[in-house]
């Protein structure tokens, strides 16, 4: 029981685990919702851990990043890790934010492997270099808190025009190119179902709405890979 115990209060407070557990009152509202929010910043979390990963396959496998902005994954990449920095030092729960430290992973990879094929060896190396050391700074506890603080502040329209220079790329293309639709999906439904957990874990508003935005153009992203699901870029008809 105390293992038991000790593992519930690693997610809720005595409080709560006296309400579900002693008092067997299941339907305690502030409780349940922090409950129900917990659970799904966990669920969030782990499926965080392969988000990417289809779309990083995609490019692996085909040797190429066509279709792919490389100004909008290099946006994206740099609202969200200031919003990683900026969880971290206001010591935010994990489960409230974890998944932003994930996607910061995969999406450095992805910016590397567009310059790995798209433009040289040499460009991809030099920016793993670079972004590694500017992680550093943001997350060392060297940059102050009023910076990161307005850093938070830009990254919704710093991640909001990057999704939208690849919704515009994608227009211009007539299709998606090595998009991944699963990859797409699951970033729309986990930014849709961050907005409940940031309110319930953190009522913090910047970061709130942030995960608002990211779900409105994440919306596109999805619209347009259902749009354009049975169009071939016109490189795979020329090789066929």
């Amino acid at each position: 029981m105390d293992i038991f115990r000790k593992s519930v209060l690693l997610f809720l407070p005595q409080q709560c685990f006296e309400e579900f557990f002693v008092d067997f009152n299941f339907f305690h509202a502030f409780c349940l919702k922090l409950a129900i929010a917990k659970g799904l910043g966990i669920g969030i979390i782990l499926g965080s851990v392969l988000v990417k990963v289809p779309q990083i396959m995609k490019i692996s496998k085909a040797k190429s990043a066509e279709g792919i902005n490389l100004f909008g994954v290099l946006l994206e990449l740099m609202g969200v890790a200031a919003s990683a920095a900026y969880c971290l030092a206001n010591d935010y729960p994990f489960s409230s934010w974890g998944e932003t430290f994930f996607l910061v992973i995969e999406t450095a990879a992805i910016a590397f492997l567009i310059l790995f094929y798209n433009q040289t060896k040499e460009r991809a190396y030099s920016f793993l270099l670079i972004f590694a050391t500017l992680c550093y700074i943001l997350g060392s506890g060297l940059t102050p808190m009023n910076i990161l603080s307005f850093l938070q502040i830009a990254s919704v329209p710093v991640v909001v025009s990057g999704k939208l220079v690849q919704v515009v790329e994608n227009y211009k293309n007539g299709h998606t190119g090595q998009l991944s639709a699963i990859t797409v999906s699951l970033l729309f439904l986990g930014s849709s179902a961050r907005i409940f957990t940031s309110i319930q874990e953190t009522g913090d508003w910047l970061i709130i709405f942030n995960y608002i935005s990211a779900a409105v153009v994440n919306f596109f992203l999805v619209f347009q890979m259902v749009l354009y699901w049975n169009v071939v870029p016109q490189k795979l008809k020329k090789s066929d």
